[in-house]
């Protein structure tokens, strides 16, 4: 089988999401959600000078629609600071999110990547084909594959699936909090090329997944280019009610796990990536919708949650 050498590798990166079109079952509920932080100017009371455009963006706060969990946040890179965030530290089931995972875990073992792996790597960041996310999350030992990747990267709330349910990636736990560092570690500490792997597929998300669900809502519908996006869902069903294109049931079946938290019982609609040039913001939006939501109230809602986070987190 022929290799492509590390040195001198260019080709485009991209994304799409989710532990796309998984289904999930069981049944879990979110009581309250913590408030919303936003970077804003304090003031005293006094008057004081006119706030600038930044500085009314910053004082949006985002309203989570009834009945919806959400835990997001925003780091600037520039200012090197979090803008805004909620419920960071919560955890909910990572869906195709964790393809990014399996993917930096493939990349950093090695320093050639065959032709064929190439593929696998190209359609699952690109087009979230959960075929290729299985494939390589088996060959990479599946639950040692987090396991590795909590370590490198320093990650505090993420979790392999439970241990009764090693073959299903999309129970990987996450938040927005370790989702940002990991977008961080790519950007700040990962080898060039396995950056320009991951990123590079990402900016090129497909518009549909292989699975046939449309992967342009929150970030993309939200904000114009440049991004790179990861999406990720999970529990609205293996064929969507509305194709956005061709699409081969992925034959992932997923039922209730344990602890911790995976939000099982609930649609989970996540999105992901770096917004702006030179990937300035990092953008994380996660996701809990009420049982039997649509795919598409649920991308409606997550992408205006989206445009109120970016407001929010001065973009």
């Amino acid at each position: 089988m022929a290799s492509v050498m590390w040195r001198g590798l260019v080709f485009s990166v991209a994304v799409v999401l989710a532990v796309g079109g998984c289904t999930t079952g069981g049944g879990e509920s979110r009581v309250g959600q913590s408030p919303p932080v936003v970077e804003t100017t304090a003031g005293s009371g006094a008057p004081g000078p006119v706030p600038s455009a930044s500085e009314r963006r910053r004082r949006v706060v985002p309203r989570v629609p009834a009945g919806v969990w959400a835990g997001y946040m925003v780091f600037d890179r520039a200012a090197g600071k979090v803008t805004v965030r909620r419920d960071a530290h919560q955890t909910v089931r990572s869906a195709s999110v964790v393809k990014i995972l399996i993917a930096l875990d493939y990349l950093e073992s090695r320093r050639e990547v065959p032709a064929g792996d190439l593929a696998l790597l190209r359609g699952m960041l690109r087009s979230s084909d959960d075929r290729a996310a299985t494939v390589l999350w088996t060959r990479g030992g599946r639950r040692a594959i987090v396991a590795r990747m909590v370590k490198r990267l320093r990650l505090v709330d993420t979790a392999p699936p439970p241990a009764d349910r090693p073959g299903y990636w999309g129970y990987t736990a996450i938040s927005a909090h370790d989702v940002v560092k990991v977008y961080r570690y790519l950007l700040e500490r990962a080898r060039p090329e396995v950056r320009d792997v991951v990123l590079g597929e990402l900016r090129k998300a497909t518009r549909c997944g292989t699975d046939g669900f449309d992967q342009y809502f929150g970030i993309p519908r939200a904000v114009r280019r440049p991004w790179a996006v990861k999406q990720g869902w999970s529990g609205f069903g293996t064929v969507p009610a509305e194709p956005c294109g061709q699409a081969g049931a992925n034959g992932l079946r997923y039922r209730p796990a344990a602890a911790p938290d995976l939000g099982l019982g609930r649609p989970v609609l996540h999105t992901t990536g770096t917004v702006g040039e030179d990937d300035r913001h990092i953008v994380v939006v996660l996701t809990l919708h009420p049982a039997g939501s649509s795919f598409r109230a649920a991308s409606g809602r997550l992408t205006a949650l989206t445009r109120q986070v970016l407001q929010a987190g001065g973009i």
